[in-house]
């Protein structure tokens, strides 16, 4: 791949992983819809999700500091608020990791990464989300309550279909069940880090099993930028979602959705 395609695709994964919009299908539209754009392939994309990862983290240090604290605690069976942290986005996590591992064991992701399961996924899911965020808020502060962390949880698996968003369809089951704006943002951003991190393993296995590890300095500039892309977006997001809709990101998500659909028929 050139240094543009690079600097392009970072930039792609960095600003699009935290936004409602489907990292994975901006990722995979590229190559499939541009002649001459090469295809990134795995090694790239575990870049890409390693600096987003690194970007989640930094910026929420506080709150993984929180989570390794109400590790601790939830191992010495004491309450605290670090403990109830640390257990709702284990449970937020949970179906997640079981789903990605159905998906990847049965070969299914394979054959969703199409053109049109993307636009179709980008168009349903957005109207989703423009329908949530008409929702009127009735709960404030984090999410606190199992039952919601799983609701959320649930319909994070939906992610794992390309054009869906994980960060969009987290974000609208928190706003169905009447969440402001901003803490559903937040939440998603904090699913993100197991999610994403899980998900870079078991890429990375892979490619250390089939010995496949050319383009590291391709892989080192793609983390880089990616980092420094999602550290800008996460930022920007949050502000963003105080005091705006996410219509904006729902209009982008149809108007793409058209646009792939007309381009492959």
């Amino acid at each position: 791949m050139t240094i543009l395609q690079l600097v392009i695709l970072a930039i792609i994964q960095g600003v699009t992983e935290f936004l409602p919009v489907s990292s994975s299908a901006h990722l995979i539209l590229p190559s499939a819809l541009i002649d001459g754009f090469a295809d990134q392939g795995p090694m790239l994309d575990v870049a890409a999700h390693v600096g987003t990862l690194a970007a989640v983290i930094l910026y929420f240090r506080r709150d993984v500091g929180r989570l390794f604290v109400g590790a601790g605690d939830f191992a010495l069976r004491r309450n605290s608020s670090d403990r109830r942290l640390f257990e709702v986005i284990t449970i937020a996590t949970i179906p997640f990791l079981i789903a990605g591992t159905l998906v990847a064991l049965t070969g299914l992701n394979d054959h969703l990464r199409s053109p049109v399961v993307i636009a179709w996924a980008s168009i349903g899911f957005g109207i989703l989300l423009w329908v949530a965020d008409k929702r009127p808020q009735t709960r404030d502060g984090d999410i606190s309550t199992f039952g919601a962390a799983l609701w959320v949880g649930l319909a994070q698996c939906l992610a794992l279909i390309p054009g869906t968003s994980r960060s969009g369809i987290t974000i609208t089951a928190s706003r169905i069940l009447g969440y402001e704006r901003r803490d559903a943002a937040r939440f998603s951003m904090l699913l993100a880090i197991p999610a994403i991190g899980a998900s870079g393993l078991y890429a990375a296995y892979d490619l250390i099993s089939e010995g496949n590890l050319e383009n590291l300095k391709a892989a080192g500039l793609i983390a880089l930028l990616s980092f420094l892309a999602a550290l800008a977006a996460i930022a920007l997001f949050l502000k963003a979602s105080e005091r705006f809709s996410f219509t904006p990101f729902v209009i982008y998500r149809i108007a793409l959705g058209i646009v792939v659909l007309l381009l492959v028929t």
